[in-house]
């Protein structure tokens, strides 16, 4: 078995330098094709379940999922509450048998922020699990505006909350379906200067790959989420695979058209950014 914490993946990837990929799952395709490709490149993989996907599938589903696939991976698999905004969504997925917990309080005021993480960083350690936090607000292509996270305050809310890693706001934007945008890298440097623990880029496919492979060998930002990219690759697999032949009409039939294209696509992804 090997069911990991965000923790245990992202400490060595700290010391290592290099990232490890936060990947946005939907269902059991996408995530099945995540961990092959993790396998075949020898690496560690975090399983994210983000609000658009627990409105399709139930926590307890997911978990379950989840901890199936690690107990048969080859690499260390953690199993990540993306994006949770409630103490009993964090609580459902703690009991659910997610080993890593995102609270997401980036909307609030710094202290509630800091107070509300603290206490879901707290319920997880208890459990022996992981916490991430968010301080700074990480907007949405041609939605809400993003807040860009300042430096003395992701230090007060890295000392204070006690999470295991923190996503901030430098540039990353969530549903980006381009790579025109860049991240600031000053404002990282002065949030490492001081901070020291691993740090998260949500928003990561809207980064260009280049920027993504420096800074996972030379800042503290030791995970990339990676969503839009991905769901990209899966949107087209899938209507190639439907078009490929029209009179074809089981889902199952079409769906394992896509595993191949999207195991590739997860590797590329991965492959630059994560451990050489």
């Amino acid at each position: 078995m090997t069911l990991a914490t965000l923790a245990e993946v992202l400490q060595p990837a700290l010391k290592g330098g290099y990232a490890v990929g936060g990947l946005v799952t939907l269902g059991w395709e996408d995530m099945r094709a995540y961990v092959a490709a993790a396998e075949a490149e020898n690496c560690p993989v975090i399983l994210q379940a983000g609000p658009s996907c627990r409105e399709h599938t139930p926590l307890p589903i997911l978990g379950k999922m989840f901890r199936h696939l690690a107990e048969r991976a080859s690499i260390p698999v953690v199993a990540h509450l993306d994006h949770g905004y409630t103490f009993e969504e964090c609580q459902e997925a703690l009991d659910s048998g997610f080993t890593s917990l995102m609270y997401d309080g980036s909307r609030k005021p710094l202290l509630q922020n800091i107070d509300e993480t603290a206490k879901i960083a707290e319920l997880a350690h208890r459990a022996g699990i992981s916490c991430e936090g968010e301080i700074g607000f990480v907007g949405y292509s041609g939605g809400e505006s993003s807040a860009g996270t300042d430096p003395m305050e992701a230090a007060q809310f890295a000392r204070e909350s006690g999470v295991d890693a923190m996503a901030i706001s430098v540039g990353n934007v969530h549903l980006q379906q381009d790579k025109e945008g860049g991240l600031d890298e000053d404002r990282i440097g002065a949030i490492e200067a001081v901070t020291d623990i691993p740090l998260v880029i949500h928003g990561g496919s809207g980064v260009p790959v280049e920027q993504r492979v420096r800074l996972a060998r030379n800042t503290s930002i030791c995970k990339f989420n990676i969503g839009t990219e991905l769901r990209m690759a899966f949107g087209a697999a899938l209507r190639d695979a439907v078009n490929a032949d029209p009179e074809r009409f089981d889902r199952l039939s079409i769906l394992k058209d896509t595993h191949a294209p999207v195991v590739a696509a997860t590797r590329q992804i991965i492959a630059a950014f994560g451990p050489s």
